[in-house]
């Protein structure tokens, strides 16, 4: 298994980074966060991995944390859960709060991931729930409820959803109500911070 790659950013694409390490492109598959997260082009980036093994495929996974990694594999080692779902996850809300979703008994956290559903959702906090640890789970269960429909307000408005939670990581995270971090956030996106 390949634990970590460390070499200079050479690309990026719409869900992976290529890093290149010793004259050779290794293609990591990403999720949005980290994207947003990476240096600029010819930067210094290490990556913690998992190698994804089918008959068919081989196909490597980057995280910027090994806890973000030791997450990711939580995930997939759940029943109907891949790796492209476990990414899909990763993308809804940063790992603290999905951790603490999981320890509050979430599941409908869990579905705004694409390709989760009830059913996959409901597993996961049945199979992960005494596995994941999370301080102040309330709270920041509280905090992703109000970021999402931030998400959806804004979108209604005509923003993409991308590009808002993009905005609201950037938000102070000791900014907590709903309405403050709306108008935080509507300052990011129009570029007046």
């Amino acid at each position: 298994m390949i634990y970590s790659v460390s070499g200079k950013l050479a690309a990026t694409g719409k869900n992976f980074a290529v890093v290149e390490v010793a004259g050779i492109g290794i293609k990591i598959f990403v999720h949005q966060r980290t994207l947003t997260s990476l240096p600029p082009i010819d930067g210094a980036v290490k990556f913690f991995t998992h190698l994804n093994v089918r008959e068919d495929l081989l196909d490597l996974y980057g995280f910027l944390s090994r806890e973000e990694s030791d997450f990711f594999q939580l995930l997939t080692s759940v029943s109907g859960v891949g790796p492209k779902s476990a990414l899909a996850i990763l993308d809804v809300a940063p790992m603290k709060e999905l951790t603490a979703a999981i320890k509050e008994g979430r599941p409908d956290l869990m579905t705004r991931a694409s390709g989760i559903g009830s059913k996959t959702g409901e597993r996961i906090i049945l199979e992960l729930r005494n596995k994941v640890k999370a301080e102040q789970s309330e709270e920041s269960v509280k905090k992703m409820e109000s970021d999402a429909d931030i998400v959806e307000t804004l979108a209604g408005l005509g923003y993409r959803r991308d590009e808002v939670k993009i905005a609201l990581q950037k938000v102070d995270d000791k900014i907590v109500s709903l309405e403050a971090r709306l108008k935080a956030a509507l300052k990011i996106l129009s570029g007046k911070k």
